[in-house]
């Protein structure tokens, strides 16, 4: 972290004890601890609306935009003389708590927290301003026990937690697959075991577990331990494309600081670019800030296995998340939701036109 663009003078951890379902559509099932890490920046350049703007993410690689933005400064230099202060989740509820709360302002989000958030507020707490990445998620599985996709029937398949946004692709999965399972106890022709990503890993070692549908980096931990590959979800959308993280703003916010929600999407676009046009660097930048917020790096063998399966992109693919409501539906976990407004891609596309880069589609449901 370049030293005049900040120095770290407050990092604590605190535990955000959250129910583990929030209405009929959990959480992206990262845990529910959130790390606070507040700094100081020596402010260059002019001041917008805001003295500050607090954002939040994840300490994961699929949010790795906002982890290289503010690694390598890029989000307050587009800020000038606003303080970037960040917050880090590993819940996606406890995110958007902290929204509703008014304890951050922008978030790096999944797809199903955010239209979980939208839909319980009625479509008044949030709107989603960007895209950030797409894949990372992949099924592996113990290859002595699964060698093909028919014999996951009858094992013990892990997804992160009930209702979350790889628990809901995964029962999708199972259901085209001809196969039964209740989604809320999990059980049927595949045993689905709602496991902390955090202990995962362990699972699958104890024997306990025979495979996992789970994002980066901890599907490349499992293989680290003799897991195998055997689903990329990617291959299983259109142009093998689907949104795993947003970028969330409050709507109060929105309304009362446009300039600062767009300095944040520039400083988001310039960091893709950036990451795209320089992979070793960005992710050996992407890890030396995880080391920050976790107090130890990935190793080597998991970071250069996670990395080439994420894609970093400024559109926030709309129609794949109306696709994932569906399947949500589909899988008993949620009703119908109207998700009409929950874009407002007008600050990006004006951030995308003056870069000469083409516009994004909101699939219908922007703010009229």
């Amino acid at each position: 972290m370049p030293a005049t663009t900040r120095t770290t003078l407050r990092r604590g951890l605190a535990a955000a004890a959250l129910p583990l379902l929030i209405g009929a559509l959990a959480s992206c099932g990262y845990g529910s601890q959130a790390k606070n890490d507040e700094k100081k920046v020596a402010a260059e350049g002019e001041k917008l609306s805001s003295d500050t703007v607090r954002l939040g993410y994840f300490p994961n690689l699929t949010h790795a935009t906002a982890l290289v933005g503010d690694q390598e400064g890029i989000l307050q230099k587009e800020l000038g003389g606003t303080q970037l202060k960040v917050s880090a989740f590993n819940a996606g509820p406890s995110e958007i708590e902290a929204l509703n709360a008014d304890s951050i302002d922008i978030g790096f989000i999944g797809p199903s927290p955010s239209i979980n958030g939208y839909t319980k507020s009625k479509g008044t707490n949030l709107r989603i301003v960007g895209g950030a990445a797409s894949g990372g998620v992949k099924l592996v599985v113990n290859p002595d026990k699964i060698k093909s996709v028919a014999d996951v029937k009858g094992k013990r398949i892990a997804t992160p937690q009930l209702g979350n946004t790889q628990d809901v692709a995964f029962l999708n999965w199972v259901s085209e697959q001809g196969w039964n399972v209740d989604a809320q106890s999990g059980k049927g022709d595949v045993s689905v075991l709602r496991t902390d990503n955090k202990v995962t890993p362990d699972a699958y070692k104890s024997g306990s577990i025979d495979g996992a549908w789970v994002p980066e980096p901890t599907a490349s931990k499992l293989v680290s331990e003799g897991a195998k590959v055997l689903l990329d979800e990617s291959e299983l959308w259109p142009d093998k494309k689907f949104v795993i993280t947003n970028i969330i703003v409050s709507q109060k916010f929105l309304k009362e600081h446009p300039d600062v929600v767009e300095a944040v999407l520039r400083g988001s676009v310039k960091t893709n670019e950036w990451i795209n046009a320089n992979p070793e660097r960005a992710k050996a930048s992407a890890n030396a800030r995880l080391k920050e917020l976790s107090g130890k790096p990935l190793g080597a063998k998991v970071i250069d296995g996670a990395w080439p399966s994420i894609q970093f992109v400024d559109d926030p693919l709309a129609a794949t998340l109306q696709a994932q409501a569906d399947h949500a539906v589909k899988a008993g976990l949620l009703k119908q939701p109207d998700l009409n407004g929950i874009y407002d891609l007008k600050p990006l596309n004006k951030v995308l036109k003056a870069a000469g880069k083409p516009e994004v589609s909101d699939a219908g449901l922007g703010v009229k």
